[in-house]
């Protein structure tokens, strides 16, 4: 193979031009441009390094050439032997001496081979300066500690979960379903030995299995190949066991024809498993900076690899033209490709980057909330029905002398009379659940909770502009990437893998923080030493408290048992999160006594953290610290003048303490909030304040067997009648510690978290508001397909009844509850629904010029060709039947997208009403600038201007009050037309706003 072929195979590996066989992604994108682009770099791109060289008459070859042929021709004329004559000699050792171009192109296709290949790998470019053979350069900029790791300047932009959950569908509603049996993983956090790396094998113990009449299962193990066996050939084993091992009923289907250009034997089955291991593979990682980035190592790479002035000999002007023309052509073709490369990589940027839809949206309410005009309509759903006996064993409810009991269907006095029965609308008519929806006049502040069905980049680039400094508290539990929680890496960079998932969503996060804020991440010793350094990067002005808390977990592996996870807080400095950030520092020079005889009990100064904290019985907090008073007064024991009660920290013996993290007794509060009041002869003395025995100063360690995730995590979901998908959910106790002592102070705190797995966070959050009447709210975000399984109905159940045994309420007295959740689209979802088209005139344009056709390859082809169906703003025409390409089951389903919902969130529209009113749908609420919003859509088909002129003069939306500040409407409109006065109100196209939010970057 020649330089030059060697060089094209790289372009083709690099390009993704090699994997025509993948319709996923942007496999399936770069493939409807396979040809093009392959053309391109084959026939116009490559072949320009010959042009320079050509161009540059290196050496002067050419011109001695023609001299020593003149030389020769004119010897021979005179007679003369030319072999003899000085000037023959002279020319033919010069143009011997020429550099030959042909093993210049050569040499230059070495290079560039040589440097595409070195920092790529598997689909992704790998962001380590080599600096020479197995040594790497760290880029330091004077930092006192530095961390730094394999993908930190990279998205991470997929979980294991769809290569766990694989899955495509036959005729007639059949499944065929691929899962992971086993899956091994290096010992002791080793790299993965070169050669040695994991590969998808059929499990030939049990290849293939039946479940009823349509589901089929195939397993797989992944595993260390020791056989160095490529993918590809162990699909063609799997295939073939299949085979042998398919029921006859299956075999039709599953082996279907699917040829390929490529591959005209091709079956379904050959088609599925590719896709399937290759997901794995490709499509990980997104670079942030992947021009720049390449740009200085080609700069690197050139002059510590090609430009070697050392060697350069300073009596042979060609040497140094030599090299100058090698550093000419690698930068240009050099860069032209890189060019290239990063308009590829910055349009996955863009829709990874770009705001997703929502697809769907629904409520969940107790029937206390909703009018009893609606309870015939819902006592005849048979769906609703059906799950309340599945969710809550209503069936079960029998009849007594005060209480209807069920019967089939359901009655209006059954339903008046189960008050926690939570009803989805999902199992309603869209009519239905807009006319529901209008009967709330601040919908969105009546809601406690809010679920996301989304990976969770993508759900928080959503919220960003709704919730901007609205999170008082975030809590995580991420995966702790231990062997039995890691995900499926595509590489052996574990741990750099696992750090960029969590790098993905702080940005984001920090921008929804309001300035009183905490941060709260559950974690164990496998990434504790890693996070933290990274939390210190990161966070390094906060205070980082880590929290050991002690149980008993099951199986924890490594050669110490390890009996206890962490939870690390985090707040800033001027928080008052904590009570060490609330009492700041001050002593008076005043003598007084500690407990203890020891001599360094005497003190000439006392802390500010012994005046008095200011506590509210109506709000049941402590609001603030009270300046001390000058020396030699005493300390005023009543309450204060707004009827706040002082708290000192002296204990049960009379001793004064100083209010610190360490103390013994601390501040409590009883469980009905009353302060006791003794007399110890020292005074008034304040008995401590306890709630539910949780003390408001925290402690490093929290000791308990009620923290147990393996058995009280599992036996809350098993009593729940949820415990089959979590071998070791979090302890609901451990989150309700974790959640109290970060909103102890702020009942009212929305609680963030975005690795909600099977909803403990929500759960905790529900179970605080009924002990302490506080009304915190909860956002959740899950990916995972257990969200309809576990993660929903565990939300569902908890508001019905506090307490559940073997899957059935214990009481059902349960809490007055409204939650919305969403479906928001995938990337992959974007990748799935682009065409790449050029106009006919756009194509005509391309080939009147050559400069101009390279210009648009290298960097506009994919946000030119892609627009349109990127984002079509012509469909809005009818907002209402907007659809999208959904992948449901790994299939792709039309659907329709809620642009109404989507809109709501880029304008960051906090939304009072909604309802649809003649034919409009209105939403009216305030956006983050305070702004009173009104919004209405319309088919455009049915709508047009005059009727929206009339419809907004009788609904009298704007009058002399100045009702709106902004009026968003879609379609063209006249609306500003019909001002009055000195009326101030703003016309906004719904299309231009939409546009800008969803690909704005903040």
């Amino acid at each position: 193979m020649t330089n030059y072929d060697k060089l094209i195979a790289v372009l083709e590996e690099v390009f993704q031009l090699n994997q025509a066989d993948l319709d996923f992604g942007i496999y399936r994108i770069l493939n409807q441009k396979r040809e093009e682009i392959t053309d391109f770099l084959r026939n116009k791109l490559v072949p320009q390094v010959k042009d320079i060289i050509a161009q540059s008459n290196i050496g002067n070859v050419h011109q001695i050439k023609k001299e020593l042929d003149e030389a020769i021709a004119q010897a021979k004329a005179l007679g003369a032997d030319p072999d003899q004559l000085p000037r023959v000699k002279e020319l033919r050792e010069q143009y011997g001496a020429a550099p030959s171009p042909q093993a210049l192109e050569n040499e230059i296709f070495s290079h560039l081979s040589a440097f595409f290949k070195r920092y790529y790998k598997d689909g992704d470019f790998i962001s380590m300066r080599r600096y020479k053979k197995d040594v790497y350069a760290i880029p330091y900029e004077g930092e006192e500690v530095k961390l730094y790791w394999a993908n930190h300047d990279q998205y991470y932009i997929k979980t294991s979960e769809h290569l766990k959950n694989y899955a495509f569908k036959l005729k007639e509603g059949r499944t065929v379903r691929f899962e992971l049996l086993e899956a091994s993983t290096e010992k002791d956090n080793r790299k993965e030995e070169a050669g040695k790396e994991r590969r998808f094998r059929i499990h030939t113990e049990k290849p293939v299995d039946v479940v009823g009449d349509n589901t089929l299962l195939i397993y797989f193990t992944y595993e260390i190949d020791e056989q160095k066996t490529k993918q590809d050939k162990l699909n063609e084993q799997a295939a073939e066991v299949v085979k042998q091992h398919l029921p006859g009923d299956w075999a039709a289907d599953v082996l279907a024809k699917m040829p390929t250009e490529k591959n005209k034997n091709r079956t379904l089955l050959d088609k599925h498993l590719k896709d399937f291991t290759a997901r794995n593979t490709f499509d990980y990682f997104i670079h942030k900076d992947l021009g720049g980035f390449l740009s200085r190592e080609l700069d690197f790479y050139i002059k510590n690899e090609v430009l070697q002035l050392d060697d350069v000999n300073p009596h042979a002007p060609q040497d140094f033209r030599k090299q100058l023309l090698k550093v000419q052509a690698l930068r240009e073709i050099g860069g032209k490709i890189i060019t290239f490369l990063t308009q590829l990589e910055d349009f996955q940027k863009k829709l990874w980057l770009k705001k997703k839809f929502v697809v769907d949206t629904q409520y969940c309410i107790t029937l206390d909330r909703i009018p009893e005009e609606f309870y015939p309509d819902i006592a005849a759903n048979d769906t609703q029905r059906e799950e309340w006996v599945r969710l809550f064993a209503i069936d079960e409810i029998e009849a007594d002398l005060t209480q209807p009991g069920y019967s089939e269907p359901l009655s209006v006095e059954f339903l008046k009379a189960q008050p926690f029965l939570v009803l989805d609308t999902a199992f309603f008519s869209e009519d239905f659940k807009l006319k529901l929806l209008a009967t709330f006049d601040n919908l969105d502040d009546s809601l406690d909770g809010l679920l996301l069905n989304s990976e969770n980049f993508q759900a928080l680039n959503l919220l960003q502009t709704s919730y901007a400094k609205r999170i008082r508290t975030t809590y995580i539990d991420p995966p702790y990437n231990t062997p039995h929680s890691e995900i499926l890496y595509k590489n052996q960079f574990k741990h750099s893998s696992w750090l960029s998932l969590i790098n993905n969503t702080f940005q984001i996060n920090r921008m929804l923080w309001m300035n009183n804020h905490s941060f709260g991440i559950a974690i164990d010793d496998y990434e504790l030493s890693n996070l933290l350094a990274y939390l210190g990067s990161v966070f390094n002005d906060y205070e980082i408290s880590p929290v050991v808390v002690t149980h008993h977990p099951q199986g924890s592996g490594g050669r110490l048992s390890r009996t206890h996870e962490y939870h690390i807080l985090l707040s800033p400095p001027s928080s008052p999160q904590y009570l060490g950030a609330v009492l700041p520092d001050y002593t008076e020079e005043r003598s007084f006594m500690r407990s203890g005889t020891a001599s360094n009990n005497y003190r000439s100064g006392r802390w500010k953290s012994f005046y008095a904290l200011l506590y509210n019985p109506i709000e049941d907090r402590v609001v603030d610290i009270e300046e001390p008073v000058p020396l030699g007064e005493a300390y005023p024991v009543g309450e204060t003048d707004q009827g706040l009660v002082r708290i000192y920290p002296i204990n049960s013996k009379g001793e004064e303490r100083v209010w610190r993290s360490s103390y013994l007794t601390g501040l409590r509060r009883v469980k009905d909030g009353e302060i006791f009041v003794t007399d110890k002869g020292k005074g008034t003395v304040y008995q401590t304040i306890e709630h539910e025995g949780k003390r408001e100063v925290l402690f490093s360690t929290w000791t308990d067997t009620k923290f147990n995730a393996g058995t009280n995590g599992s036996q809350v979901l098993s009593a729940l009648g949820l415990g089959n998908e979590f071998d070791y959910p979090k302890s609901v106790y451990t989150v309700e510690t974790a959640i109290w002592a970060q909103t102890y102070n702020d009942r009212k705190a929305i609680i963030l978290d975005y690795f909600a797995g099977s909803g403990t966070t929500g759960h905790a959050v529900i179970n605080l508001n009924r002990e302490d009447g506080g009304s915190r709210r909860y956002i959740l975000v899950e990916m995972g397909q257990y969200f309809d399984t576990v993660t929903k109905p565990r939300i569902q159940k908890v508001i019905y009844s506090a307490d559940w045994k073997d899957g059935k309420p214990i009481g059902r007295q349960g809490s007055s509850h409204a939650f919305k959740y969403l479906r928001l689209e995938s990337y992959e979802d974007v990748l799935n629904n682009l065409q790449l088209k050029a106009k006919d005139d756009q194509q005509q344009q391309l080939g009147l010029n050559d400069r101009f056709q390279e210009e648009y390859m290298l960097s506009y082809l994919l946000d030119v060709e892609s627009k349109g169906s990127l984002l079509n703003v012509g469909h809005f025409e009818n907002p209402f039947d907007y659809k999208l390409n959904i992948i449901k089951d790994n299939e792709q389903v039309p659907t329709k997208v809620d642009l109404v919902e989507t809109f709501n969130y880029l304008i960051g529209l906090q939304v009072h009403t909604t309802e649809r009113i003649r034919g409009f749908h209105v939403v009216t609420g305030e956006n983050r600038a305070g702004e009173r919003i009104l919004v209405i859509w319309r088919n455009l088909q049915e709508k047009n201007n005059a009727d929206l002129n009339t419809f907004f003069q009788k609904q009298q939306y704007n009058t002399r009050d100045q009702e709106f500040d902004r009026i968003y409407v879609n379609g063209d409109n006249n609306l500003e037309n019909l001002k009055i006065g000195d009326e101030k109100w703003k016309v906004v196209l719904i299309e231009e706003a939409f546009l800008q939010g969803m690909f704005s970057e903040q």
